[in-house]
């Protein structure tokens, strides 16, 4: 399998090339350069795998440059129930009689869904670097889950660096000790003045800097990695599998969404043959996917615009994956995404309602809703007091977007996104009590700080990159 940008350059390279590249040379994201699909019948042969099995099923078409034998033993030592505290890896529980049910994803190292692409891009990035004799640095963004995930899937990783960029103080107390309580002589935690968006622009900026990028090696892990996505779209089929369900019937997934990398990983699995029926779209007060889905247009806001929510991991005002799903809505155009994403960085508003394109969104399933900090807090009280179970704000989101788009007949699998632990101020709000946290994070917050604070300034971030590495050799 060969990989082409969303943004039209093509050979790419295959699936080592663009995991060890983060953004394609012209700024773009890659994609594979067809999509595999399985037949009715190839599902069903699916169906009782193991999780490793069934990733190693899911993702072998898109990694063709791997040995077989030592694909597998990636995905094997992977996904472990060691590590993810679960024979079932990711476990699917009804809430009640509801027709919702919750896709546990949280039961990994960091507690958060993000761990279960982020270790395998451990393991495969060990793998590859090991392969070619070569060290990577990588840099990320993170609002929130991004960054404590990748930081626990590299530690004692000697062939590859981290530098973690979240915004300053916009994280919660949880999520900010994960990553800054690490001492880790891999392991560089920038906190940036500014918001999210704000991060991953910078981030976007270094990798545009092909002559920086080339001299210090400079990787991604957020989900403009490829890897991140196809790892994600694996849970799906589980899910989908794990209700047990005839042989083609639909099922609707709900997503907390905000930088779209996980509803895309869903998108995916649809258009790989999946009988997905809606994909939902759970926003916040941040609402730009919302307003998309709803009028067609695509509005960025501006970090000023971007509002500090009880769900913070989904403050975010630009979407990154959602270049992928406009290319895909696009009949694989690169010209036509290159030429929309020249009008968002123009600050320009995207407006496909009213166009052939609009009917491409309208047929592939989307449906978007929003919450508020009082709509959470009233959701995580009622499947609380309902069905026994605490969630956090994110996926409270997403069980309330859920319900309204809940079709009779039809199960509506809610994604988790994080264990309530990790938001227990806002839990505490809801239902009066603290979440139980596992004991290993017991005492998280008092541990020592590690990290620098850096203004919204690449140069500022280039230097210090330069310098730790330099200090390094």
């Amino acid at each position: 399998m060969k990989y082409v940008s969303t943004r039209g350059a093509a050979n790419l390279g295959q699936f080592s090339e663009v995991l060890l590249m983060g953004l394609a040379p012209d700024g773009g994201l890659a994609m594979p350069e067809h999509l595999p699909t399985f037949s009715p019948q190839e599902l069903e042969d699916l169906r009782h795998l193991k999780y490793a099995d069934l990733a190693f099923a899911v993702m072998r078409p898109f990694i063709t440059d791997i040995p077989e034998a030592d694909l597998r033993r990636l995905l094997r030592e992977t996904y472990r129930p060691e590590v993810f505290h679960s024979p079932d890896i990711t476990p699917v529980t009804p809430l009640g009689n509801s027709g919702l049910f919750l896709l546990e994803l949280s039961n990994g190292p960091s507690l958060a869904f993000k761990d279960m692409a982020m270790q395998f891009l451990g393991q495969v990035f060990e793998y590859v670097l090991e392969q070619r004799d070569e060290y990577l640095n990588i840099l990320g963004a993170t609002s929130g889950d991004t960054g404590s995930a990748a930081e626990y899937a590299m530690l004692n990783k000697p062939r590859v660096n981290v530098f973690m960029l979240s915004p300053h103080g916009r994280m919660s107390a949880f999520q900010q000790a994960q990553m800054f309580s690490l001492q880790e002589p891999n392991i560089f935690n920038i906190a940036v003045e500014g918001v999210f968006d704000d991060c991953q622009d910078l981030v976007k900026a270094v990798n545009a800097d092909a002559g920086f990028k080339a001299t210090y090696r400079i990787g991604a892990v957020n989900s403009i990695n490829w890897a991140r996505v196809l790892a994600q779209a694996v849970y799906y089929f589980r899910a989908y599998f794990a209700l047990d369900l005839p042989a083609g019937a639909e099922v609707d997934f709900c997503v907390p969404s905000g930088n779209f990398g996980n509803v895309f990983a869903g998108y995916l699995a649809k258009k790989m043959g999946l009988p997905v029926g809606q994909l939902v779209v759970a926003s916040n007060e941040n609402d730009v996917l919302y307003e998309f889905f709803t009028t067609g247009a695509y509005h960025v806001r501006p970090g000023e615009q971007v509002a500090k929510t009880s769900s913070p991991s989904m403050d975010i005002g630009k979407a990154s994956n959602f270049e992928r799903y406009l290319y895909l809505i696009a009949g694989e155009s690169g010209e036509q995404v290159a030429g929309w994403w020249q009008a968002v960085g123009r600050g320009e508003v995207v407006n496909l309602g009213g166009t052939p394109h609009w009917d491409a969104v309208q047929a592939s399933g989307f449906v978007a809703g929003r919450s508020t900090h009082a709509d959470r807090l009233r959701t995580i009280e009622h499947v609380d007091g309902q069905y026994g179970r605490l969630i956090d704000p994110h996926t409270a989101d997403g069980v309330l977007v859920g319900q309204h788009f809940q079709r009779p007949g039809v199960p509506m699998v809610c994604l988790e996104t994080a264990l309530p632990a990790k938001f227990e101020e806002t839990v505490l709000e809801a239902v009066g009590r603290r979440p139980e946290r596992p004991e290993r994070f017991r005492d998280i917050e008092q541990q020592g700080r590690h990290g620098v604070v850096l203004p919204n300034d690449v140069q500022a971030l280039k230097t210090y990159i330069r310098e730790q590495l330099e200090q390094k050799i």
